[in-house]
C-alpha cells in the first residue's frame, strides 16, 4: 500500500470511528432524554402535546436540509473543496442563502397557520390540548433555523474532512433539552421542553462554528442559481424529497390517528420508539465502522465482485447484531422499560403499557436495520429514485394495515404499532427484491448466517427469560445484569460454536482498530 493510498485509508478510518462514536452517544443521551422526560411527565397529555408539536420543525429541518445532507450537499461540496476553493465557498454559500431562505419564508408561513397544522397532526386531540400544542408549536418553529445552519455547518466541514465536531452535534441537541426539562421543569411546567429544544438547537451551531475558523472570505451575498454546482445539487436532492414527502405523510397519519385514542397513546408510542432506535443506533455504528467505509472505496472505484463481497458482509455483521437485540429486548422488555424509566411520575401501570408495545414493535426491528444496508447499496450506485418511491409503497402499507386494526378489531394503540411494524418490514422486503438487479448476493451465504443467528437467539431468548423470571424479585437492574448478560455469553458461545463468519469479522476489524489485543 503506498503512503498516499495509506492516509487515505486512515483517513476513511478515523471518520468512521468518530461518527460511530458519536452515533452511540447521540442514542445513549437519546435515552437518557426520554427517560428525564418519562421522569417529570411520565404518560401524560402533557408528553403528547410536546411529541405532537415537535414534529412540525423536525418535518421542516428534514424536508429543506437534512434530507438534502449526504445524498447533495456532502458529494458536491466534497468535489469542489478539493478542486477549487473559490468555487467552493460560491457554491456554500448560495446553497446556506437558499436554505435559510426557504426556512425563514416556511417558518413564518407556519407560525401563522399553525392552529391548520396542529388539526392535521393532532386532530383528535382535546380542545384545551389542541391549544397547548398550538403554543408548543409556534414557539419551537424558530429551532428550525438553528437546527438548519448547523446541519448546512455538518455539511461544510465533512467536505473537508472534519468530522469532530459534527459527530456529536445529536449528543448536544440532547443535552439541551435535558437541561430545560431538568432546570426549568418547576417553572415552566411542559414548556421547559421547549426551552430545551431552542437551546439545544443553539448549542448545536456553537459546536461546530470553530470548524469553519478558516472561512475568513466567504461571499455571503453570493446568490448563484445557475452554478453547475448548485443545480447538481438541487437535481440529487429532488428525489430524496419526493422520499421526505412520503415519510412526512407518514408522520401525519400515524400522529393523527394515534391523537384520536387515549391520550397516553402517543406518549406510549414515544418511550417504545426510544428503545427500538436504540439499538438501530448502535448496530447502524457498528456497520459504518466495520464495513461502510470499505464499501464506498469500492463503489467509487467500480470494484463490482469486491462490492458485493463487502455488501453481504455488511448484512452479515447487521444480523449478527440486531437479531440478538431483538431477542433479548422481547425476553427482557419489562426490566428494561423499568429500569430506564420507572420512577417518578413514570409508574408500573406505565412500565407494563410501554413494554407491551415495544414487543409489538420488535418484529420490524431486524427489517428496519437490514433497511439501512440495502439503501446504501442504492446510493451507492446513484439510484436515488427508486428507494424513495419504496417509502410511499411502505406507507401504503401502513394505511392497509392501520386503519382495518383500527376499524374491526378493539386494538387501539396496538393496530398503530402492528402496522408500523408491517411498514418497516415491507419497505425491506421491496427493497431488497428491487436490489437484486442492482448486485448479486446468492452463494454469499446470507442465508446460513440467518440461520445460525436465529439457532443462537433462541438459546439467548430461552437463557434470559428464564433467568430474569428467576430474578425478578431483586429489581431490574439486577435482572439485566444477570439474566441479560448470561444471554449475551450465550449468544456469543453458540455463534462461535457454529462458526458464524460475521462474528469472526468484526473481531479482526476491532482488533485491526486497536480495540482488542492481537494475538
Amino acid at each position: 500500500m503506498s503512503g498516499a493510498s495509506g492516509a487515505v485509508v486512515r483517513r476513511v478510518a478515523t471518520a468512521a470511528l468518530l461518527i460511530a462514536a458519536g452515533n452511540i452517544a447521540s442514542r445513549l443521551i437519546g435515552v437518557v432524554r426520554e427517560a428525564v422526560i418519562a421522569g417529570l411527565f411520565g404518560r401524560g397529555a402533557d408528553v403528547a402535546a410536546f411529541t405532537a408539536a415537535s414534529a412540525v420543525p423536525t418535518i421542516v429541518y428534514d424536508l429543506l436540509v437534512n434530507g438534502a445532507i449526504s445524498a447533495a450537499l456532502v458529494p458536491v461540496f466534497s468535489a469542489y473543496a478539493e478542486e477549487d476553493e473559490t468555487a467552493f465557498w460560491r457554491v456554500a454559500a448560495t446553497v446556506i442563502n437558499l436554505a435559510l431562505g426557504s426556512i425563514a419564508l416556511t417558518v413564518g408561513f407556519l407560525i401563522w397557520q399553525t392552529p391548520t397544522v396542529v388539526m392535521l397532526l393532532a386532530g383528535g386531540f382535546e380542545p384545551e390540548l389542541r391549544e397547548l400544542t398550538i403554543v408548543m408549536t409556534r414557539l419551537l418553529l424558530p429551532s428550525v433555523f438553528f437546527m438548519g445552519l448547523s446541519g448546512l455547518i455538518t455539511a461544510l466541514l465533512y467536505a473537508r474532512q472534519r468530522f469532530l465536531l459534527p459527530a456529536f452535534t445529536t449528543s448536544i441537541f440532547n443535552l439541551g433539552i435535558i437541561l430545560g426539562a431538568v432546570l426549568l421543569q418547576a417553572w415552566l411546567g411542559p414548556l421547559s421542553l421547549v426551552v430545551g429544544v431552542l437551546l439545544g438547537s443553539v448549542l448545536q451551531v456553537a459546536l461546530q462554528l470553530p470548524g469553519l475558523r478558516d472561512a475568513t472570505h466567504v461571499p455571503f451575498l453570493t446568490f448563484d442559481l445557475a452554478h453547475p454546482g448548485v443545480r447538481r445539487i438541487l437535481a440529487l436532492y429532488a428525489p430524496v424529497a419526493l422520499g421526505i414527502g412520503f415519510s412526512i405523510a407518514g408522520i401525519v397519519i400515524d400522529r393523527n390517528l394515534a391523537s384520536r385514542l387515549t391520550p397516553d397513546a402517543i406518549p406510549t408510542m414515544r418511550y417504545a420508539t426510544a428503545l427500538i432506535q436504540f439499538p438501530l443506533g448502535l448496530v447502524a455504528a457498528a456497520v459504518s465502522f466495520a464495513v461502510l467505509p470499505t464499501l464506498s472505496r469500492q463503489a467509487s472505484a467500480g470494484d463490482e465482485a469486491a462490492f458485493r463481497v463487502t455488501l453481504a458482509m455488511g448484512i452479515k455483521v447487521v444480523l449478527l447484531l440486531i437479531l440478538p437485540a431483538t431477542a433479548a429486548l422481547a425476553a427482557l422488555g419489562a426490566p428494561v422499560v423499568a429500569l430506564l424509566y420507572q420512577r417518578g411520575a413514570f409508574g408500573g401501570e406505565d412500565t407494563q403499557a410501554t413494554a407491551r408495545a415495544l414487543l409489538l414493535y420488535l418484529p420490524g426491528l431486524p427489517a428496519a436495520a437490514l433497511d439501512q444496508m440495502i439503501l446504501f447499496a442504492f446510493y451507492a450506485r446513484q439510484r436515488t429514485l427508486t428507494p424513495n418511491l419504496v417509502q410511499g409503497a411502505a406507507i401504503l402499507i401502513y394505511a392497509a394495515t392501520a386503519l382495518p386494526l383500527l376499524m374491526w378489531t378493539p386494538l387501539g394503540v396496538a393496530a398503530l404499532i402492528l402496522a408500523n411494524s408491517a411498514q418497516w418490514i415491507g419497505h425491506a422486503l421491496i427493497l431488497y427484491l428491487l436490489s437484486q438487479r442492482l448486485v448479486d448476493l446468492g452463494g454469499l451465504r446470507i442465508g446460513e448466517t440467518f440461520w445460525k443467528c436465529l439457532i443462537a437467539c433462541i438459546a439467548l431468548f430461552c437463557v434470559a427469560w428464564w433467568l430474569g423470571n428467576a430474578l425478578a424479585f431483586a429489581g431490574p437492574l439486577a435482572v439485566l445484569l444477570g439474566a441479560g448478560g448470561l444471554g449475551t455469553l450465550t449468544y456469543a458461545g453458540v455463534c462461535w460454536a457454529l462458526r458464524v463468519e460475521a462474528l469472526d469479522f468484526l473481531i479482526i476489524t476491532l482488533r485491526q482498530r486497536g480495540f482488542f489485543p492481537t494475538a
